[in-house]
């Protein structure tokens, strides 16, 4: 089955953004994104994709050798 193919408007939605984000994504060629005909459809795995790349975890902080917080 192929892929489903997002509107701007359903990334925008995903992604909790107004339209403009992902049409910034797509002029700046920081996301896949298909053109069919002059309408512009974005495949749900790259969103996916981008968003696993933008995510940033949070990192422990170790305590210091003499027991104060670092």
């Amino acid at each position: 089955m192929a892929e489903r193919l997002l509107t701007v408007a359903q990334a925008a939605e995903r992604l909790g953004t107004s339209e403009r984000f992902p049409r910034r994504l797509i002029a700046e060629r920081r996301v896949t994104f298909v053109k069919v005909g002059r309408h512009v459809r974005i495949p749900e795995g790259a969103l996916v994709a981008f968003i696993d790349a933008n995510t940033v975890h949070p990192v422990r902080r170790r305590r210091s050798r003499y027991g104060r917080a670092a």
